[in-house]
């Protein structure tokens, strides 16, 4: 009998419970991922705000457009223009809503922000929605395009 216990304590002992708060390595990683994809997003929010059209060169497609909700479809370098002298001025912009679908090295994502631009001489707080296109580049999310609209 002792024999019998001490070989089921061995026995016992050897065997490996995986932790119940462990998440799968895959889905650790797509969460990973969408964070670094959600990061890119709210970074060019923070940086339209600063007027920082240098770094949003860095994370923005060379051939990155903007549609605007009128649906003028605008050249990255001819908003960088905008953003500069202010003809689009953002103050600030403050999150309600996300939405993540990665797909690869793809990721489509629509945010909902409560947006305070003053936008071609007209100030308000725009309820803008934006469906974004990004790619991942040597470990790098990039934004292809933006598409605005309203929620």
């Amino acid at each position: 009998m002792k024999h019998i216990l001490l070989i089921a304590f061995i026995l016992g002992s050897s065997i490996q419970v995986p932790a119940q708060n462990k998440k799968p390595a895959m889905l650790q990683n797509t969460i990973n991922e969408e964070g670094a994809v959600l990061a890119t997003v709210r970074q060019l929010g923070q940086l339209m705000v600063a007027r920082d059209t240098a770094s949003m060169n860095n994370i923005l497609d060379e051939h990155y457009t903007l549609t605007h909700m009128t649906g003028y479809v605008q050249p990255k370098l001819e908003w960088f223009g905008e953003v500069q002298k202010e003809t689009m001025k953002y103050y600030s912009a403050k999150e309600v809503d996300h939405q993540i679908t990665l797909n690869g090295n793809n990721a489509d994502v629509t945010v909902k922000n409560m947006v305070d631009a003053r936008i071609w001489g007209s100030r308000n707080t725009w309820r803008l929605q934006q469906q974004m296109k990004l790619e991942k580049r040597n470990g790098k999310w990039i934004i292809l395009q933006s598409i605005a609209s309203t929620f």
